[in-house]
């Protein structure tokens, strides 16, 4: 099966960048992101290479190891289908006065629930550009995640600064609220998207009240809400009174680690192609794409961390080649190595 790759876009120097263009949970950064993807970096021919100087290779490497760093997004088909989801559900909630209807993509850590949930974001923005293009002063999408141990002030809060609102702390939650409210009813935002969900615990008073507050937002913002968040379904945030509430209006995804078939080795497939290495024989990746899942626990996050760092070790130590030994060499998350434990034991059983 073939996959899809977004390439990101292209480095810019940090010291001519605030740091908040890089987050996604800022109006800058979010728009960064949102903008058109450019074309990967080329792959210079190795007599090519080697003929130029030695500070010309020197930012040669740097611009490899900057896309090698960078996340390339996959189009897996949960990002699809959430996409697919999320978009008939604006439609669907276009009319609507009250009672929107939204979408939980839910799952363990290193599934995608971020990247699926940004897709659909992106994919919304773009469109809405493309329908209104001088609508500079429109907020199609606001992105946020809920902090630990959140209370309902600084869920508004966050809000407020993705919007570029002052927040003061003499504010108080009624005037964020309100002033939130008025800024996505003005500028037209039609999707919020609400990561981190798993941070809200109903069995604290706190985590009740930012449960209401968010449905309160959705209630006052004429927008489709998509929340993300790890493993909802089996925490309270779907149980008792309010619970009941959020699951009568949601629809679940679930996301998972991929079982090893056509789409995994797609998808391995895909990231082997985004390389730049000067003497990596294609394919070589394609043919360990069994011991690939068996090492990541078929999580895509682990897969595209071992893929990239790979590389930028490959880079850096001069062999310019991913193998076997140099993907073992790149340590994975606690998740990663877990499922990979845990496949193995059932495996063997």
């Amino acid at each position: 099966m073939e996959a899809k790759v977004t390439h990101p876009s292209p480095g810019i120097a940090l010291e001519n960048v605030d740091e908040a263009e890089f987050h996604l949970t800022t109006r800058e950064g979010w728009r960064r992101f949102t903008a058109e993807q450019p074309t990967p970096p080329r792959l210079l021919p190795p007599a090519e290479h080697e003929a130029r100087s030695g500070s010309e290779r020197e930012i040669d490497y740097e611009v490899r190891l900057d896309h090698h760093a960078r996340l390339m997004v996959v189009a897996t088909s949960t990002v699809r289908h959430t996409v697919t989801c999320g978009r008939r559900l604006v439609l669907l909630n276009r009319h609507a006065i009250s009672a929107r209807r939204g979408l939980i993509v839910s799952g363990p850590a290193g599934t995608g629930k971020t990247i699926a949930i940004t897709q659909l974001g992106r994919s919304h923005e773009l469109l809405d550009r493309a329908r209104n293009p001088h609508g500079a002063d429109r907020i199609p999408v606001v992105y946020i995640t809920v902090p630990p141990a959140a209370t309902a002030r600084m869920v508004a809060a966050e809000f407020a600064r993705f919007l570029g609102l002052p927040v003061r702390r003499r504010s108080n939650i009624t005037d964020l609220i309100e002033a939130v409210v008025g800024v996505c009813t003005t500028t037209r935002t039609g999707l919020v998207l609400v990561d981190e969900l798993h941070n809200i615990s109903l069995t604290s008073q706190n985590g009740a009240d930012v449960a209401d507050t968010l449905k309160y937002f959705s209630e006052r913002i004429p927008a489709t809400f998509i929340y993300a968040g790890i493993n909802i379904e089996h925490s309270n945030l779907l149980s008792g009174t309010r619970g009941a509430q959020i699951a009568g209006r949601f629809t679940l995804i679930p996301t998972h680690a991929f079982p090893y078939g056509k789409e995994w080795q797609g998808l391995v497939a895909t990231l082997e192609s985004t390389l730049l290495l000067q003497r990596h024989r294609p394919g070589t990746l394609v043919g360990l794409d069994r011991y690939l899942h068996d090492r990541t626990g078929g999580m895509i996050g682990a897969l595209s961390h071992a893929i990239r760092g790979a590389a930028i070790d490959a880079i850096l130590t001069g062999t310019e080649k991913i193998t076997k030994a140099s993907l073992e060499a790149v340590p994975l998350d606690h998740s990663a190595q877990s499922a990979s434990a845990q496949a193995k034991s059932t495996a063997k059983r």
